[in-house]
């Protein structure tokens, strides 16, 4: 993993943004990015693939960890190609406290994540841990 982020290139952070700690947090964060990716001018297609991960990561952030989470949308080069990079920031894994009643409707997300993005990864830092996603837009 480590060769590959050594082929990203960041450019300038564009967009963070609070995530409550609250299960309205996503449609909120959802719409709040929908706006922020019209006035990038996102087509379609990525504006859907990247709204997807948004709503799973921040999902994974507020049904996993502890808060405070950040949403950071960003610009990278991957391999020479513009990227779109969307990362959660969350303060750490909380303990389970229970299982959950469907477990057939939990555990998709980071597969999903994984199956729409250039590349995908978690940084564990001491501010706690960063999940991010690649999607290439040109």
């Amino acid at each position: 993993m480590a060769a590959q982020l050594n082929t990203v290139a960041r450019e300038a952070v564009d967009h963070v943004c609070p995530v409550p700690h609250s299960p309205a947090a996503v449609p909120a964060v959802r719409g709040r990015v929908r706006t922020v990716f019209a006035e990038w001018g996102l087509s379609p297609d990525i504006t859907m693939d990247a709204l997807l991960v948004v709503s799973e990561l921040v999902t994974n952030a507020l049904l996993h960890a502890l808060p405070p989470a950040t949403l950071r949308l960003s610009w990278v080069r991957v391999d020479e190609r513009r990227a779109l990079r969307i990362e959660v920031t969350d303060a750490g894994h909380v303990l389970p406290s229970r299982q959950s009643a469907c477990p057939d409707e939990h555990g998709r997300g980071i597969a999903i994540v994984t199956a729409l993005s250039a590349r995908c990864g978690i940084r564990v830092h001491t501010g706690g841990i960063t999940r991010w996603a690649d999607l290439l837009t040109a």
